[in-house]
């Protein structure tokens, strides 16, 4: 028996609906306005739903967990700013509302293979040859 109809745009809504909670999330962290780092458990409360709810659609429409999405956000912004400033890698951690700097050094590098200093060099020894 397909499912109806409603069931399926609701899915859809969900999931439009969290991608749009990311890009407003990511442009407070940018801005320096955001004041905890979020998890699913924020997104779902931010869409009134619960968290497990939000996960099991998000996985059901893209295939992916929530917090994928989050991830790989996050190291694609901390490239950005490895790549285009000299802010200290502290900084950019702080930025990512990171505490203690040695936890987004171990983010990054378990998301990169990397660490973030040896990205940087990386990038202005491609940029240098």
């Amino acid at each position: 028996m397909p499912l109806p109809q409603k069931i399926i745009s609701r899915k859809d809504e969900i999931t439009t609906e969290f991608f749009k909670q990311i890009e407003i999330y990511f442009d407070d962290l940018m801005n320096n306005r955001a004041e905890i780092m979020f998890h699913t458990k924020h997104f779902a409360e931010r869409l009134f739903i619960h968290p497990v709810h939000l996960t099991n659609t998000i996985k059901l429409t893209t295939g992916k967990p929530p917090c994928d999405f989050l991830e790989e956000r996050i190291l694609s912004e901390a490239q950005k700013l490895l790549r285009d400033t000299n802010m200290p890698v502290k900084e950019i951690g702080y930025r990512f509302l990171y505490n203690d700097p040695t936890n987004f050094t171990k983010f990054f590098k378990n998301m990169s293979g990397v660490t973030p200093l040896q990205y940087r060099k990386n990038v202005k020894l491609k940029i240098a040859s």
